[in-house]
This record gives structure tokens, C-alpha cells and sequence, in this order.
């Protein structure tokens, strides 16, 4: 999903990520804004992944939504 696509629908998003990534808090995603890096650094902080791993959950979670 394109960043901006992405930040636009962050809001409709946020509970889908929170029913996905069950550890991530409202704090977090309140932090993440929408932002792709944020929430990458996020997967990979909270569930200890490699970059490349948080990138590809994303990549996978995000093509969902695609419109």
C-alpha cells in the first residue's frame, strides 16, 4: 500500500492492526500514525523481528486493503 494511502486510512486501520499484532498498545498505535516505518520498527520491537520480516508482515497484512 502506498504510504500516503496508507497515513489517509490510518484510522480505519488501526483496529485491523490491533487484531493482527495483538501486542502492539493503543499508545503505539497512536505513535505510529500511519507512518510504515513507525509501524515496522514497532513489529520489530515488540516481536523482536528482523527488518526484513516486520517489512514482509506488513507487505502482507497491507495488500489486504488494497483497494
Amino acid at each position: 500500500m502506498d504510504n500516503n494511502v496508507f497515513k489517509g486510512k490510518w484510522n480505519q486501520l488501526k483496529g485491523e492492526a490491533k487484531v493482527q499484532w495483538g501486542k502492539l498498545t493503543d499508545d503505539d498505535l497512536d505513535v505510529i500514525n500511519g507512518e510504515k516505518d513507525k509501524l515496522v520498527g514497532k513489529l520489530q520491537e515488540r516481536y523482536g523481528h528482523t527488518k526484513d520480516a516486520a517489512e514482509r508482515e506488513y507487505r502482507e497484512w497491507s495488500a489486504r486493503f488494497k483497494d
